[in-house]
């Protein structure tokens, strides 16, 4: 017995679980969305906006050449080569062509230029206007509003459900708001008669579930998600046999301030002007001691060795990149000085060493090679010399699942022990492996998320 029927159901309401439902839906399918919070969004409605974009016209307005093949290596690069190349080379081929569906179809506002992250050759990444993922999902949202599209909240995956050739026909979701007359704990039917896409994220808020793949990641290690990126739609997937990737492949951001929770506003200080724009260094001992524009892992080992205390530091030039620095300094997440001196006395720097530090970095600044650690040199870096300066405090959290199960260049979930596609079944996002190997590229995974999640919904619109 099915309590309702549609052609294509949707676990998820971030950005690839929209991007499908919108795809699928323009083609001319009856589409419904689940979302298991009390509010549509997920982990991706507070993400940073950055998206990668590989041969973009912002960047040929601003006079970089770059390629999808360039962003491809990177990619490659920071994975470790662990990535499925195939499906990485997808995200890095498509990247421009979902840039502009965001801006030109959705109508999503990009802040002009092109940032520089850590692990990108060259500057590819672009902002939106308002320094979160509220300025993507909203416009998407819109688009599922135009578009008639039901988005059902508070409505959690239980289970698949297969039929007895093994096809994915639906899903089993606790749904006591749209359904009332359910009982406390009782389950609803919701038939699948194309398919069913799964973008339930990953599950860096299941600290039982994580610490299972990791055994270092327990409960006391904080993360940057949203507390519903857990682990119940991955699960669900590998119950119907589909095929884990990488799981144990966790990431933990280096730019998170220890002086506020989850994600929050330092965030983007340190990936925007912090890092690129300024240097990071032990408190202990007041030197640099990485590349600051590294990939993720490089820059996170580097941070958990000899029980480090980073502190990111930019002078006034650098952080006019900083698009949160109001409500940084209003949250004491990022503390403005108008001297070195009085920076590092606040924050346990030895001053001496300090100065040293900056003396150094600022020298190298004058050859147009960072000596000490190969940091590439943005064209507008200036010395760090002009106060006041800003300091932030961070520490590494978990931030992002590289596993996840397997889909194929169509999105479709791979069967564990047929290889075959599982009928019915499709999947995008974080939820899936094996497309950034063993640490994804900063502002990747909304590329990610929309190629795989747009390919999902042609997919299961289609059938096939």
């Amino acid at each position: 017995m099915w309590n309702a029927e549609y052609d294509v159901v949707v676990v998820g309401t971030g950005f690839a679980g929209l991007a499908a439902a919108i795809e699928a839906r323009e083609r001319g399918r009856s589409v419904v969305v689940l979302e298991k919070m009390r509010n549509p969004g997920g982990n991706s409605i507070i993400s940073g906006g950055l998206v990668a974009a590989a041969g973009s016209d912002a960047q040929r307005l601003a006079g970089i050449e770059d390629s999808p093949d360039r962003m491809l290596a990177d990619m490659l690069a920071a994975g470790q080569h662990l990535n499925d190349p195939t499906l990485t080379r997808m995200v890095a081929e498509h990247s421009a062509e979902v840039f502009g569906w965001l801006r030109d179809h959705l109508h999503v506002e990009f802040r002009d230029g092109v940032n520089q992250l850590g692990g990108h050759a060259v500057p590819r990444t672009c902002a939106t206007a308002k320094p979160a993922g509220i300025a993507i999902i909203r416009p998407m949202l819109e688009r599922c509003r135009e578009l008639e599209i039901e988005v059902r909240l508070r409505s959690q995956l239980r289970s698949l459900v297969q039929d007895a050739g093994g096809r994915v026909v639906g899903v089993e979701v606790q749904d006591e708001y749209h359904f009332p007359e359910a009982e406390s704990g009782e389950t609803i039917r919701i038939r699948a008669n194309g398919g069913v896409v799964l973008a339930s994220g990953g599950f860096a808020r299941d600290a039982g579930f994580r610490r299972i793949q990791d055994p270092r990641l327990d409960a006391y290690i904080d993360s940057t998600n949203h507390p519903g990126a857990t682990s119940e739609g991955l699960v669900a997937a590998l119950v119907c046999g589909a095929t884990p990737v990488h799981l144990s492949w966790i990431q933990l951001g280096p730019w998170a301030s220890e002086d506020e929770k989850g994600w929050g506003v330092g965030s983007l200080f340190s990936i925007l002007a912090g890092f690129p724009y300024g240097i990071m260094v032990d408190a202990a001992s007041g030197r640099r001691f990485v590349n600051e524009l590294s990939d993720r892992k490089l820059r996170v080992d580097a941070m958990l060795q000899q029980d480090r205390h980073p502190v990111a530091i930019v002078d006034s030039g650098g952080v006019s990149r900083a698009s949160t620095l109001e409500q940084c300094l209003k949250r004491g997440v990022v503390r403005e000085y108008q001297t070195l001196e009085e920076l590092a006395r606040d924050n346990g720097i030895p001053t001496a060493a300090l100065r040293e530090t900056v003396s150094r970095y600022n020298a190298s600044l004058e050859q147009g090679v960072d000596v000490e650690f190969g940091k590439p040199l943005l064209p507008d870096l200036a010395p760090l010399s002009n106060p006041p300066f800003y300091a932030i405090r961070l520490v590494p959290k978990v931030h992002h699942c590289m596993g996840g199960i397997q889909i194929d260049t169509e999105a479709r979930v791979l069967h564990l022990v047929t290889r075959a596609p599982i009928a019915g079944l499709y999947a995008a996002g974080e939820v899936t492996g094996g497309i950034h190997g063993a640490s994804r590229l900063g502002s990747c995974a909304i590329p990610d998320c929309l190629v795989f999640g747009r390919l999902a919904g042609m997919s299961a619109a289609s059938g096939r």
